[in-house]
C-alpha cells in the first residue's frame, strides 16, 4: 500500500489527501440529517460543545504551531504570528461592519451573520490546514526524499479525523440558528472544499509559501478563537448556562485528546 502511494505523483497525492480532508468534513457535516428539531438545551449544548472544539483547534491546531514553524525567531514570532492574530480580529471588525450597515439597509437578521462568520472561520481554518499538507508533500519533491511522504499522510490522516467534529460544530449551530438543515450541510461541507485546492497549490509553490505558513496558522486561529467567543459562548451561555459549561468542556477536551493521540 505505502509503495502504491510512494508511486502517485505528488501534486497528484495532494490532491487526493485534500479530497480525504472534505469526505471527512462533510461526515461530520451529516450529523445534522440525524438532530430533526432541536430545543433550548439541545441548542446550548450544539453552540457550547462547537465553542469548545474550535478553541481547542485555534490553540493546538493553529496558533501553537505557527509559533513552532518561526523556530524561536523572535522578529518571525512578532511579525508572523502575533501579526496574523491582529489580522483575524481587524478581518472580523471589519466583517462586522459591513454587516451592521446592512442591517441597517436590508434588514439582514442576525442569523445570515452567523451563517457567515461560522462559515469563514472554519474556511479560513481550513485553508492553512491544507497548505500544511501541500508544503509537506512539497518538501519531499523539492528535496526528492521519499522518506518525507509517509510524515505527510499521516498529517493529512491527523487533520482529516480533526474535520469529522469541525464539520459538525458548523452545520449544528447553524441549523440551531434556523438555517435549513441542508443549507446547514452544505454550508458546513463548503468550508472543506479549500483544503485540495490549497492542499495542491501549497505543494507546487511550496518554498514560498512555506515562510508564510506562520501567518495563515495564526490568522486562522484568531478568526476561529474570536467567532467562538463572541458568536457561539454568548448565545449559548443565554439558553442554559450549566449545559454551556459541562459540553464546552467536553467539545473542548475531544479535540485536545484528538490533538494528543494523533
Amino acid at each position: 500500500m505505502i509503495d502504491f502511494l510512494y508511486s502517485i505523483p505528488i501534486p497528484i497525492l495532494a490532491l487526493l489527501l485534500g479530497i480525504m480532508c472534505l469526505i471527512c468534513t462533510s461526515l461530520g457535516s451529516s450529523l445534522v440529517f440525524c438532530c430533526k428539531n432541536l430545543n433550548q438545551k439541545i441548542i446550548a449544548v450544539v453552540l457550547s460543545f462547537s465553542a469548545g472544539i474550535m478553541i481547542s483547534a485555534s490553540f493546538f491546531s493553529l496558533i501553537i504551531p505557527a509559533f513552532e514553524l518561526c523556530e524561536n525567531d523572535f522578529l518571525k514570532e512578532i511579525f508572523l504570528v502575533i501579526g496574523g492574530l491582529v489580522l483575524g480580529g481587524i478581518f472580523l471588525i471589519v466583517s462586522g461592519k459591513f454587516f451592521e450597515k446592512n442591517l441597517d439597509q436590508n434588514k439582514i437578521i442576525s442569523k445570515q451573520k452567523r451563517t457567515f462568520l461560522l462559515a469563514s472561520s472554519i474556511t479560513i481554518h481550513n485553508i492553512p490546514e491544507g497548505m500544511s499538507i501541500g508544503v509537506a508533500l512539497g518538501s519531499a519533491m523539492i528535496a526528492a526524499d521519499t522518506s518525507l511522504i509517509l510524515p505527510a499522510i499521516m498529517l493529512a490522516v491527523g487533520i482529516a479525523i480533526q474535520n469529522i467534529p469541525e464539520g459538525a460544530s458548523v452545520s449544528l449551530p447553524l441549523k440551531a440558528s434556523g438555517v435549513s438543515t441542508k443549507k446547514s450541510f452544505f454550508i458546513g461541507c463548503l468550508g472543506g472544499v479549500v483544503e485540495p485546492i490549497f492542499a495542491v497549490l501549497a505543494c507546487l509553490f511550496s518554498m514560498q509559501i512555506a515562510s508564510a505558513l506562520p501567518l495563515f496558522l495564526a490568522f486562522a486561529g484568531s478568526v476561529m478563537l474570536i467567532v467562538s467567543l463572541s458568536e457561539l459562548i454568548p448565545d449559548a451561555t443565554i439558553v442554559n448556562k450549566t449545559y454551556s459549561i459541562i459540553f464546552f468542556l467536553l467539545g473542548f477536551i475531544l479535540m485536545t485528546f484528538l490533538e494528543i493521540i494523533i
